[in-house]
């Protein structure tokens, strides 16, 4: 099965960056999808951005549009989540997530995730 282990999180202050990495082992992830997900204390887990591995298309959430990207690198299959203007509102584990086929806002339908690596953002 594929291995994702995500990277890069921590505590910064609003209107803080952060960049998440997500490593990508034990397949070959050409013609998959990779999403990252997010799950507040007290919430259900959402939708955070998704990227098409082949071509690099991108979907994001409303609610970080304009502030967060989301990238690959195929050579080193990892792929990675900029997150600039950090709001407290954005604290949680974020989670990284794989699926064959295309991109999809619809966490069920993801069928391989990352262990989760937690932000933290401070007023």
């Amino acid at each position: 099965q594929a291995q994702l282990v995500e990277s890069g999180g921590g505590l910064v202050q609003a209107g803080g960056s952060l960049r998440l990495s997500c490593a990508a082992s034990g397949g070959t992830f050409s013609g998959w999808s990779m999403g990252w997900f997010r799950q507040a204390p007290g919430k259900e887990r959402e939708f955070v951005a998704t990227i098409n591995w082949n071509t690099g298309g991108t979907y994001y959430a409303d609610s970080v549009k304009g502030r967060f990207t989301v990238s690959r690198d195929n050579d080193k299959n990892t792929v990675h989540l900029q997150m600039n203007s950090l709001e407290p509102g954005d604290t949680a584990v974020y989670f990284c997530a794989a699926r064959r086929g295309l991109y999809s806002s619809i966490g069920r339908l993801y069928d391989y995730w990352g262990q989760g690596t937690q932000v933290t953002v401070s007023s």
